[in-house]
C-alpha cells in the first residue's frame, strides 16, 4: 500500500519506523457497530444488493469489451447496448440449454429405476447371511419380539393393531387464473432479477466515468493519484479475474462434458454447464459438480465401470486445471489467502444463499483491493489478503521472542535462495534487532528477555554456519564456466583471530557483532566476539588483545556517540596501533551523518551495514598483509565494487 512520504528535512532512523498502535476502546466499539450494521443491511436488503452486486461484477467483466468496441469508433451508447445484448443473450442461451436438459433428465429418470433397485439388492446380498449387519438385524428383531411379549404380561397396554380410518382431503378444482399463476410464479422472480441486473449493467457501463468521478469525490480530491490508482487496480484485477476465470471454467466444462459423452453418461451438456458454473465456487465447486453425474452413472450403468470412469475424469481434469492452467494464466494466486476464501464462501452463502456462494471470491477480492488502498480499511487486506501478515524483520523478531530459532533459520533459507547472507543479516536480522531495541527503549523488554533474544539469534547464526554464501545472481553465470582446481588457502601468520567484534552496550549489540563475525569467517578472516562488560572501564585492563589487528564496535542505536567515543579512547590506550571500525547499524546512510559520527567517535572508519563492515575489514586486512608479507598473495581478496 502506498504510504505518505516522510518530510525531506528529517530522515528517520529505522528505530523510529515502527510506531506502536494503541487503539482505544471507543474506536473498537465504533468499528464493531459499523460492521454489524453493514452485515445486517446486506442480509435484510439482499433483494436489492444481490442484483446490484451481480451488475457491478458483470460491469467489470464487460468493460474491456465496451472499450474494444469504442476503439473501433462504434460510439459509447451503441457499444454498451451491443455488449449488454450479447452478454444477456449468452446468459439466456445457457439458461435455456440447462432447462431443456433438466426436462429430458426428468423424463428419463423412471428408466433408471431398475438399475438402482438391482444395485440396492446387490448391496443387501453382500450384507446378508452371516454378516455383521444381518446378525445385528436378527438380534434387534428378537429383542423387539421379546419386549412385545412382556408388556401385556405386566399389564402395560400396547398399541392397538386396529388400522386407522383413512381421511382424504380434496382441493377444489383450480381456476384458469390460478393455473397461470402457478406456472408463471416460479419464473417471475428470476426474470425480474435478470431484468434489474440488465438495467443496472447498462447504466453502470454507460455512466462509468461519471460514477468513477463521484467515487473520487467521496474519497477526497486531495489525493487524486492514490484514488485513481486504487480504482484502476480494482477494475483491472476484477476484470482480469472474471474474464480469465470464466474462460478457464468454460474450458473445464467443455472437457467434462466431452468426457462424460465418451463415457456414456446421459445429458453430458447439462453436467458440463453445471461444472462450469459450480467451479466458480472455490475448492468445493468441482466436488459438488462431480456428485450429480456420478449418481446418474450409478443409476444408468448395471455395473460400476461408468461410475469409476466418471470419478477418474473429475479427479484428473480438476488438478490439471487448478495446478497447471490457472497458474500459467494469472499466477499462483488471486490475492486472497486460502482461509479467507473458505470463510468468505461460508459468509456470503449465509448472507445471500447460493448466489452469494458463486459471488464470494470476486466480492472478497474487491474488499481486499479496497483495503489495500484505503487506510482505514487496511485490516481487510491484512485479514483476507495473501500477503505475509508480518514483514520479514517483524517475523524474525517474533521468532526470537518465541525462542524459535529453527523456524527463523527456515525462513532465512528461503530468503537466501535469492539473496546473500550479508543481505539477509542487513535487511532482516538487523532490522528485527532494531525492533527489539525499540522495545528496550520504551521499557517493554527487561535484561532477561534481551539475553534470551541474543541466545535465539545465536541459534539462528549457528544454523546458518554451513550456508555457502554465494551471490544467487552469479550462480548461473558461473555455472557455465569450467571448474577450476581448488587453491590451497594461505596460512596467516597471526596466532589468534585478528578481528575483535565488540558489543557496544548490551546483549542485542552482541548479537549483531556475532553476525559480523560469521560473515568475516566466511571470508577466511578470523574473528571473535566479546560482550560490552569485557570493555568497561573496570574490566578492560584484563582484556587480552594478543594478535588483534582490527576492532569492530557494534551499535544497534547510534545515540549521541558518547559511549562509542569513550570506548574508542579506552581501546586506543590499551592498544595504540589497532584499527577501530564503528558499526552503527541503524544509522541512515547519510554522508554528513557518517562524517559527524567519525569525528565524534574518533574511530578510523564508520560503517552503517554489515556488508560495508566486511568490505572495510577486508580492505584493512589486505593493507596489513601487504605490508607484512609484501611478496605473498593477500589472504582475502577484496570484493569487486558493486
Amino acid at each position: 500500500m502506498t504510504m505518505p512520504t516522510p518530510e525531506p528535512s528529517r530522515e528517520r532512523s529505522p528505530l523510529e519506523t515502527y510506531p506502536i498502535a494503541t487503539p482505544t476502546s471507543d474506536a473498537g466499539a465504533g468499528t464493531f457497530l459499523i460492521a454489524v450494521t453493514c452485515v445486517g443491511a446486506l442480509y435484510l436488503a439482499r433483494e436489492v444488493f444481490v442484483p446490484l452486486a451481480l451488475a457491478v461484477l458483470l460491469s467489470f467483466a464487460l468493460a474491456p469489451l465496451v472499450d474494444f468496441l469504442r476503439r473501433y469508433h462504434l460510439g459509447r451508447v451503441p457499444s454498451v447496448v451491443a455488449t449488454v445484448l450479447v452478454a444477456f443473450l449468452v446468459i439466456f442461451g445457457v439458461g435455456s440449454l440447462v432447462t431443456s436438459q433438466l426436462a429430458r433428465l426428468v423424463e428419463n429418470l423412471p428408466q433408471y429405476q431398475t438399475n438402482i433397485t438391482d444395485k440396492i439388492h446387490s448391496l443387501q446380498s453382500i450384507t446378508a447371511g452371516d454378516g455383521i449387519v444381518a446378525r445385528a438385524t436378527t438380534i434387534l428383531k428378537d429383542l423387539n419380539n421379546e419386549v412385545s411379549r412382556q408388556l401385556p404380561a405386566q399389564g402395560i397396554a400396547t398399541p392397538s393393531a386396529q388400522q386407522p380410518m383413512p381421511v382424504e382431503i380434496h382441493q377444489p378444482a383450480a381456476s384458469s387464473l390460478q393455473m397461470v399463476e402457478a406456472f408463471i410464479g416460479p419464473l417471475l422472480q428470476p426474470l425480474t432479477t435478470t431484468g434489474i441486473v440488465a438495467i443496472f449493467v447498462f447504466f453502470f457501463l454507460l455512466q462509468r466515468e461519471d460514477l468513477r468521478d463521484r467515487f473520487i469525490r467521496l474519497a477526497g480530491v486531495r489525493d487524486l493519484q492514490r484514488t485513481t490508482h486504487a480504482l484502476d487496480d480494482a477494475a483491472h484485477r476484477l476484470s482480469r479475474y472474471l474474464l480469465v476465470q470464466t474462460a478457464i471454467n468454460a474450458g473445464f466444462g467443455v472437457l467434462i462434458g466431452a468426457g462424460l459423452f465418451v463415457i456414456g453418461v446421459p445429458n453430458p451438456l447439462l453436467w458440463g454447464i453445471l461444472a462450469m458454473l459450480l467451479r466458480f465456487v472455490p475448492y468445493i465447486g468441482a466436488v459438488i459438480a462431480a456428485i450429480f453425474p456420478a449418481i446418474l452413472a450409478l443409476a444408468v450403468d448395471p455395473g460400476w465401470t461408468m461410475l469409476l470412469w466418471t470419478g477418474v475424469l473429475f479427479a484428473s481434469v480438476e488438478p490439471i486445471t487448478g495446478q497447471v492452467i490457472e497458474p500459467l494464466l494469472y499466477g499462483r494466486t488471486t490475492g486472497l489467502s486460502a482461509v479467507a476464501v473458505v470463510v468468505a464462501a461460508v459468509f456470503w452463502t449465509w448472507i445471500w444463499g447460493p448466489v452469494g456462494l458463486l459471488l464470494s471470491t470476486p466480492l472478497t477480492l474487491s474488499l481486499v483491493v479496497l483495503g489495500r488502498h484505503v487506510k482505514r480499511l487496511e485490516f481487510l487486506d491484512i485479514v483476507l489478503g495473501d500477503q505475509p501478515p508480518l514483514a520479514p524483520e517483524e517475523s524474525f523478531y517474533q521468532r526470537m521472542l518465541a525462542n524459535d530459532p529453527d523456524e527463523a533459520a527456515h525462513q532465512a533459507e528461503e530468503f537466501l535462495k535469492e539473496h546473500t547472507l550479508a543481505t539477509y543479516y542487513d535487511e532482516v536480522a538487523i532490522r528485527g534487532l532494531a525492533l527489539a531495541q525499540l522495545d528496550v527503549n520504551r521499557g517493554a523488554t527487561d535484561h532477561l528477555h534481551r539475553v534470551r533474544i541474543k541466545e535465539a539469534v545465536e541459534g539462528v547464526i549457528d544454523d546458518l554456519a554451513d550456508h555457502v554464501d554465494v551471490d544467487p545472481d552469479k550462480k548461473e553465470s558461473d555455472s557455465n564456466k569450467p571448474p577450476t582446481p581448488p587453491e590451497t588457502a594461505p596460512v596467516t601468520t597471526w596466532p589468534l583471530p585478528p578481528v575483535l567484534c565488540v558489543a557496544g552496550r548490551g546483549s542485542l549489540d552482541e548479537a549483531a557483532a556475532a553476525m559480523l563475525a560469521q560473515l568475516l569467517d566466511k571470508r577466511l578472516i578470523g574473528a571473535r566476539v566479546i560482550g560490552s562488560e569485557a570493555v568497561s572501564a573496570a574490566t578492560i585492563f584484563r582484556l587480552d588483545l594478543t594478535g588483534v589487528q582490527i576492532i569492530c564496535l557494534s551499535y544497534l542505536e547510534p545515540g549521541g556517540f558518547t559511549n562509542a567515543r569513550y570506548l574508542v579512547r579506552r581501546l586506543r590506550r590499551k592498544l595504540p596501533s589497532v584499527r577501530i571500525i564503528v558499526g552503527l547499524w541503524t544509522l541512515t546512510t547519510d554522508g554528513a551523518k557518517e562524517r559527524e559520527a567519525l569525528r565524534e567517535t574518533g574511530a578510523d572508519r564508520v560503517v552503517t551495514s554489515l556488508r560495508e563492515g566486511v568490505d572495510q575489514v577486508v580492505s584493512i586486512t589486505n593493507d596489513i598483509i601487504r605490508r607484512e608479507m609484501s611478496n605473498e598473495k593477500p589472504i582475502v581478496e577484496a570484493p569487486a565494487a558493486e
